[in-house]
């Protein structure tokens, strides 16, 4: 006796449907081609066309002012003549850098470019952070928006209103020196002091950079789940408990994060802002490398040795970003990227 299958291939006397053509567009992925790992470059195409599309003028930009001039670098290798072009200039290896390393602005440069960045580390980087919290911990919403928007608002003014602001309220002529010389006591410019210069520019920055360094945070700090702070509470854990079990460890990862890339970023400790107020303190204690770079290379028209020491500020940064996700990988914070 013959067995009875619902398939009708099977069933005796009947006949075998033809298999219908399906259009292409038409056509559902089997179930080998619907797995994420298993899909053909062509469908994968089609299905983010759209997302590509969005990506080609970020990618065209990234190209065009990110990698392309990075074939100017060329030119920390020979005595560039912008008047002969690169390909004609004379080519003079590592010589840039051997008057570089034997130059000794240049080195003082580096050690002023070295402490302010670790002033800046230790005042500024924190500040962002702290202040986050503050916001976080505002139960009005509309003050807390008042305050967000406060604070934002100064990094969108230009070095020059920033400075000019300092100088109306520190400088010689400023509110605190009028103040010191009602009161029989000595005045104290310390706009022109080079003693705090590292610490007038890190306040600078603080008051300039602080709330918009605080937006990755808030972010961060939304991310994390209410239900975790009520059944804290119900469990009667104080404000301070709550923060340091719950809060902290939810920003834990975007703050080591934004460390990776503050010490990546570390030898700019700014152009604009010293170059406005070098003349004001004296190249001692302003100079750093991107003004060395400036005064010495390009104000000298010696572009390649201005190329040279930017190239050594690079290397620089380049092995400082490496070493400390390296760091964020050895204590199981992902860093730049998970591992």
């Amino acid at each position: 006796m013959a067995a009875v299958t619902t398939n009708g291939a099977d069933v005796p006397g009947r006949e075998q449907a033809a298999p219908v053509d399906v259009p292409e567009k038409h056509r559902t992925p089997d179930a080998s081609e619907s797995r994420p790992g298993k899909l053909s470059w062509r469908i994968r195409l089609r299905r983010d066309r759209s997302l590509l599309l969005m990506t080609v003028p970020v990618v065209v930009l990234l190209l065009v002012f990110n990698y392309l001039p990075l074939f100017g670098t060329i030119t920390a290798f020979e005595y560039y003549d912008p008047i002969v072009g690169v390909f004609n200039s004379q080519w003079i290896g590592l010589d840039n850098f051997n008057q570089l390393f034997g130059d000794p602005l240049f080195w003082e440069s580096l050690r002023n470019t070295l402490s302010l960045a670790g002033v800046q580390l230790v005042l500024f980087f924190p500040v962002p952070i702290m202040l986050a919290l503050l916001l976080n911990s505002v139960l009005s919403p509309r003050l807390r928006s008042f305050v967000q928007s406060v604070t934002l608002v100064p990094h969108f003014f230009s070095w020059v209103l920033v400075i000019t602001l300092f100088q109306q309220m520190i400088g010689g002529a400023g509110l605190l020196n009028q103040f010191l010389r009602q009161h029989a006591m000595t005045p104290w410019n310390i706009m022109t002091d080079p003693s705090v210069f590292k610490l007038l520019v890190t306040s600078q920055v603080i008051w300039k950079d602080a709330g918009w360094g605080i937006i990755v945070f808030l972010a961060a700090l939304a991310a994390i789940d209410e239900n975790l702070y009520e059944a804290a509470a119900m469990d009667g854990a104080g404000r301070w408990r709550r923060m340091w079990h719950i809060t902290m460890p939810g920003l834990r990862g975007v703050i080591v994060l934004m460390l990776v890339l503050r010490l990546g970023n570390i030898l700019n400790v700014g152009f604009e802002q010293l170059l406005i107020q070098r003349y004001a303190v004296g190249h001692d204690a302003s100079e750093v490398l991107d003004t060395f770079s400036y005064y010495y290379g390009i104000g000298t028209n010696n572009y390649g040795y201005g190329a040279a020491a930017g190239i050594f500020k690079s290397v620089i940064s380049l092995a400082l970003i490496y070493g400390a996700n390296k760091l964020a990988h050895f204590f199981g914070e992902d860093g730049l990227y998970r591992k």
